[in-house]
C-alpha cells in the first residue's frame, strides 16, 4: 500500500517545521543575565533539543506507522506552541527567534490540515 499524498506533505511540512525550530533554538539570545545563569541556559537549550527530537519520533510515528494520537499530541503542541509564542511577542517584541517560530507554526498548521485531510482520512489507525 503506497503512503497517500497527504501523508506524504503532513511528513515534509512537519520535518520543515522541526528544521525550523531547531534554527530558532540554536539563535536564540544565551547572554546570561541575573535571572538566567550559563547552567539554566544549557537546560533550556538541551531540553528544547529533546523535544525536538521527540517530536520528530511522533511525526514518524505518524507518517510511517499510521499512528492516530502522534497527530493529536501534535496539535496540542502547536496549541502550546502559539500561546506561549504570543506571550513571547508580547514581552519581547518580535526577534528573528519569533519570526522563526511564526513561520514554524504556520508550517506545523499546514502539515496537521494535511493529515486530517483529503487522502489521509482513514490511513492512521486509532
Amino acid at each position: 500500500m503506497s503512503v497517500p499524498s497527504n501523508v506524504r506533505r503532513f511528513e515534509a511540512l512537519l520535518y520543515a517545521s522541526l528544521m525550523l525550530d531547531a534554527l530558532s533554538v540554536a539563535v536564540q539570545d544565551r547572554t546570561p543575565s541575573a535571572e538566567m545563569t550559563e547552567q539554566m541556559i544549557m537546560t533550556a537549550t538541551l531540553l528544547a533539543g529533546c523535544m525536538i527530537l521527540l517530536l520528530v519520533y511522533f511525526v514518524w510515528l505518524a507518517a510511517h506507522w499510521r499512528k492516530n494520537w502522534p497527530r493529536w499530541v501534535l496539535a496540542a503542541a502547536l496549541a502550546l506552541s502559539v500561546i506561549s509564542l504570543g506571550q513571547i511577542i508580547g514581552e519581547k517584541g518580535m526577534e528573528l527567534d519569533s519570526a522563526i517560530e511564526i513561520v514554524s507554526c504556520v508550517l506545523t498548521a499546514m502539515g496537521l490540515y494535511f493529515s486530517f485531510s483529503g487522502d489521509a482520512k482513514g490511513w492512521f489507525n486509532a
